[in-house]
């Protein structure tokens, strides 16, 4: 189960930090982290990100529509699996829109903010209103929640 990392190094870091597990399905015929299942990893960590009680009690819920628009991932080492290990995926947001904005990922290898980055990844994100089947802009309250998570530089 993907969990939020401890408010302690995750505020340290300046951004959302979760911990997501390696499962033995997640391997490739090599023993590595496929890369395929990566993306799912980086999937698992953003739920936990935008849809947090932090999130929900200031306000913003993306329920009513998100969508992957860019995806762009760079993979800086392997990453081999250890029974029972969680992997460290430190986000932050930049590149705020009208109704777009972009999640930067630091993969770390191992549950630690100490742990190398082992992949470094981007996805633009739309919001979308799945009701009326558009683009829909994002409100003063998201922007703002938005703000408390911006990346220092860009990847």
């Amino acid at each position: 189960m993907t969990e939020p990392a401890s408010e302690s190094s995750a505020q340290r870091e300046g951004r959302f930090a979760a911990l997501v597990p390696m499962r033995w399905s997640d391997l490739d015929d090599y023993g590595h982290l496929n890369n395929a299942r990566a993306v799912t990893m980086l999937e698992e960590a953003r739920i936990a990100f935008l849809w947090t009680a932090k999130a929900e009690s200031a306000g913003v819920s993306f329920r009513g529509g998100l969508l992957v628009a860019g995806l762009n991932v760079e993979y800086k080492r392997q990453v081999n699996y250890r029974t029972g290990r969680s992997l460290r995926i430190a986000m932050a947001i930049d590149q705020v829109r009208a109704a777009s904005f972009r999640i930067l990922y630091d993969v770390h290898d191992g549950p630690e903010p100490e742990d190398a980055v082992a992949i470094r990844a981007w996805t633009r994100m739309a919001l979308f209103d799945m009701d009326a089947q558009r683009p829909r802009r994002l409100t003063a309250e998201e922007k703002d929640y938005m703000a408390g998570f911006a990346a220092a530089e860009g990847p």
